[in-house]
Parts: structure tokens; sequence; C-alpha cells
């Protein structure tokens, strides 16, 4: 059979706990299978596949029910630590009737807090992808449990994307897409162009078995979108949803995110996606403000420092904000607090942040 794509490509498909899930909680083994055929098809029609697939806590609960003197955080440790190992068990196996080899990757989001472990990271899938191995992503759940977990999956899915530089971020969900109302009455939004806001169209409501929600999805979407990937969120209950918005996108029902023209470089985009992991605050004046937010790109300069917050030294993530405390950028700082705290207010010096390791604030 023809390939249906001219080039091979590479996507990330992330999968979320409401399409591999029963309505009982357990995990929906047709549903898996069906969803590892189309991967399958993928694959043969010319398609690098990278799967974030959530799940790892129905397959748990599905084997066991945890004790009543258990908390949250320790019912989610336990039900992630079999479940992970029940879900690859059955990629695995269905995987295996294709002949295609899978690899698992069990990432938290501190593993994106320095370039040196994305890197590792991203080394780690390439040569995945390169030797025919599919990789399949998740999020250690098990030592996950502080505030530097992931919103949820489609979060992690964003970032891999932007990672591994995919050209298309799939994200599968219980429902068609974005809606203009409610999804009984209003209609799925099929393009949503750079820069369009559709907040007015999302709703607050998160997932019944998954920890976020469309307005996360959205959130995410928007962002990567931004990056020059193309974003699509589709249903992924539909039967052979993958297989169709390849073959026929104008006629299956989902909504594309546009992607942006302009190109972000790598390092660029590890810096947007670790504003978490900002170490202290660069607080810069009004003329540096408004250089830093202009046409041009420009660094941070010394000259142009108030004050710094914090406890950083070279190479960490910094916070760039205005004397009003509105944040303005991120980037890497070129010094450590230390070293450039004496010279605030210097000409001649080198930058604190240059403009090619800053990510303006959208």
């Amino acid at each position: 059979m023809k390939s249906f794509v001219q080039e091979r490509k590479r996507i990330v498909i992330k999968v979320g706990s409401n399409v591999l899930t029963r309505s009982d909680g357990k995990l929906d083994i047709t549903r898996m299978s069906s969803l590892v055929d189309q991967i399958a098809w993928l694959r043969q029609n010319g398609l690098d596949v990278i799967l974030v697939s959530s799940g790892a806590m129905a397959g748990g609960r599905g084997l066991m029910k945890a004790g009543k003197n258990l908390d949250k955080v320790e019912q989610r440790q336990l039900y992630s630590a079999i479940g992970q190992a029940k879900l690859i068990s059955l990629y695995y196996d269905l995987f295996r009737e294709h002949r295609i080899h899978i690899g698992q990757v069990l990432t938290m989001k501190e593993s994106f807090s320095t370039r040196r472990e994305y890197l590792n990271q991203r080394a780690c899938m390439e040569v995945m992808l390169q030797s025919g191995v599919l990789p399949i992503v998740n999020e250690n759940d098990t030592v996950s449990v502080t505030e530097l977990m992931f919103t949820d999956n489609d979060e992690l899915s964003g970032l891999i994307a932007s990672m591994v530089q995919a050209s298309t971020l799939i994200i599968l969900s219980n429902v068609d897409g974005i809606y203009s109302g409610q999804p009984s009455s209003g209609e799925v939004i099929g393009r949503v162009e750079p820069g369009q806001n559709i907040q007015q169209y999302i709703r607050q409501e998160k997932s019944s078995f998954g920890r976020g929600g469309m307005l996360t999805k959205c959130h995410i979407a928007s962002q990567i979108a931004e990056e020059g990937i193309e974003v699509i969120i589709a249903n992924g209950k539909r039967n052979d949803i993958l297989i169709q918005l390849i073959k026929n996108p104008a006629q299956t029902v989902h909504t594309t995110f546009v992607a942006s023209q302009g190109k972000v470089s790598s390092v660029k985009k590890w810096i947007a996606h670790s504003s978490s992991f900002s170490k202290g605050v660069v607080v810069v004046n009004k003329d540096a403000a408004k250089a830093l937010t202009g046409k041009v790109p420009a660094s941070v300069l010394l000259v142009g420092v108030v004050s710094l917050q914090g406890d950083f030294e070279k190479g960490d993530l910094v916070t760039i904000a205005d004397e009003s405390g509105r944040k303005i950028a991120i980037g890497r700082s070129d010094y450590s607090s230390k070293e450039a705290l004496p010279l605030l207010g210097e000409h001649n010096v080198k930058p604190l942040v240059h403009y090619n390791y800053l990510s303006l604030e959208n």
C-alpha cells in the first residue's frame, strides 16, 4: 500500500485516562488493542510515533483494592507502581503482534529542570526511534507526589513534542475537540489560528479519571502551536480515529491548532517550558523592560537591572520582571547572583542573560 505521508514525519500521540478506562475505572483492553493497531498502521505508512500514555492508575485499581488506612498519596503510589507494570506489559503483548519493539520511558517534571537532563532524555528517545523502537512515555507517579508534578499527561506530551521536534501532537480525549458551546448543543471548532483567543469556549471541568481537563489541553495546545508544532485534539473513542486523521482529515471531526510559521530554537523551547524551575528574579527598570518586549531581540543588560532576588548560580534559570512585579521573561543566567550583584548598573560588561537564552512571556 502506498504511504499517505510523502516524507517521514514524527508525531507524538497522547492517550488520556478517559480513553483507556472503562466506566468502572478499569483498563479498557479492547480500546488499547484498537489504538495499538492504528499506531502500527501509522508506522507502516511513514510516521515515527512516540506514545504518551496514561492508564497506570486504572491498571492498579483493576488488580487490587488499597487498604482503608492509606491516604490519597499512598494510594496513588501503590496503584501507579503495580499498574504501570501491567500497562507496559499489555502494550508489550499488543505491539509484539505487529513485531514492534517498545521501550518504557518514565520521567518527572524535575527531569526537565536542567539542560543536561533535558538533552539526556532527548538522546534516549532519538536512539530508540533510530532503532525502530516505539517509546512509551508516562510520568513516574510512584515518586512524583509533590507540587512539581505535571499538571497531567497533556503537559508532559507537550514537553515531549517540543523536545523531539515533532511535526504534530495528537491529544486523544473522550470528546471530539473544542466546542463553541456545550457538547450537546455546540459545534466543534475545527481550526484555531495562531494567537486566536478561544477561552470563552473552554469549560472548567476536569476529566473523570485524569488530573487535567479541556482548559489544560487548550493552554498546552496553544503554547505548542506557537512553537511551530501542529496540535490536534480528537476523540480517542471513535473507531480508527488516528487513521482517519491521516487519511481523511477534512471529513474527521476534531480541532486543529494551526502551527505558527516562526521557528523557535531548541534552547528557547526548553527555557519556555521550565519556568517553574526559576531560581531567582531579576528586576529591570522601565527602559530595559521596554527593550526586552520590543520587536528587536534584546539581552538583559546589567545596566538596566535594578535588583536581584534569590540565590542562583551561573546557568540557572531566572525570571525577568519589571519594577511592578510583572513577569516579562525567563532566561538562563550567565552569572551567579553573587557575581552579578556588584555589577548592577554597569556598562560594557557581558549580558546577564543573552537573548539567545531568553524566552518572553506570552
